[in-house]
């Protein structure tokens, strides 16, 4: 047998596999994560949407990001907090798993931006 046939077959076997097993888990629903974005319905919340387009803003963006990713002792849900920089003023929103997190991510921001400039509105998750 053509070897591409062979692991295209096998994909396809493990792939109808899983979906049956998705499928006969009785436990398994939707992640409801509604309470989590009900902060962004204010009409005052900043959010990802109005990032700056400008070369200065994605730049303080992208380096605060790579400062964050960098840090490995910071959580997934740490490094995926959202980083909004219009006109150089940051906004940093979203959930962290404790105030040492919140606090790290503010340090770093402040580093490359200015202490001035950050809004720290992350949260810490009440789990």
């Amino acid at each position: 047998m053509d070897k591409k046939v062979l692991i295209f077959t096998l994909s396809f076997l493990a792939c109808g596999a899983f979906s049956n097993a998705l499928a006969q888990s009785p436990t398994s629903s939707a992640p409801d994560n509604s309470g989590i974005n009900a902060r962004d319905r204010a009409s005052n919340a900043t959010t990802a949407g109005e990032q700056s387009n400008s070369k200065g803003d994605l730049k303080l963006t992208a380096e605060i990001r790579r400062a964050i990713v960098k840090d490995k002792s910071l959580s997934i849900m740490a490094h995926n907090v959202k980083i909004i920089s219009i006109n150089g003023q940051v906004t940093l929103r979203g959930p962290v798993k404790s105030n040492q997190e919140k606090t790290v991510i503010a340090s770093k921001a402040q580093a490359i931006a200015g202490a001035d400039k950050i809004d720290n509105q992350l949260e810490v998750a009440s789990h």
